[in-house]
């Protein structure tokens, strides 16, 4: 090959990951919005249902399921909320990751047979990308981004 292809593939490369770069905090508000809009959505249920869903918690016997219940349908809606917002995001995904992890060990356990059984859970999908969330950040569309802009000390 010669160097003159190779030095093209490379300036192609260079433009192409230059262009993705700059789409970086779309793709951080699509991943916001595709999982805080699920919990918002599953959290507004839940809050106008506990009842429905303390049985369902008591069926997989988490402790004081009522409480439970509340704090889990809560939290799916004011972290969905926070998501969708880019508020407080990387703080929001600490209780919808821990909500993903405990839905997966109590009423997902039946259905893990193997490594695949897991990652084909929607669960599981969802905590990905709030893992991915959490370490990335919510990217330049976002609350979050305007507070760090408006409040940000001058270094030195």
């Amino acid at each position: 090959m010669s160097t003159g292809i190779i030095d093209r593939s490379l300036a192609v490369r260079a433009k192409v990951l230059a262009g993705l770069e700059r789409l970086r905090g779309v793709a951080l508000l699509l991943g916001r919005l595709a999982v805080g809009l699920v919990f918002l959505s599953t959290g507004w249920g839940k809050v106008h249902n506990v009842a429905k869903v303390t049985e369902f918690f008591t069926s997989l016997h988490i402790p004081a399921p009522g409480f439970h219940a509340v704090l889990v349908g809560w939290s799916e809606l004011l972290c969905g909320a926070a998501l969708v917002l880019g508020v407080l995001t990387r703080l929001a995904t600490i209780p919808l990751i821990v909500s993903m992890v405990v839905a997966i060990l109590t009423a997902k356990r039946p259905d893990i047979h193997g490594l695949f059984d897991v990652v084909a859970f929607e669960e599981f999908t969802y905590l990905i990308v709030l893992v991915m969330i959490a370490i990335l950040g919510p990217g330049a569309i976002a609350i979050d981004h305007l507070l760090a802009k408006k409040y940000a000390r001058p270094e030195g």
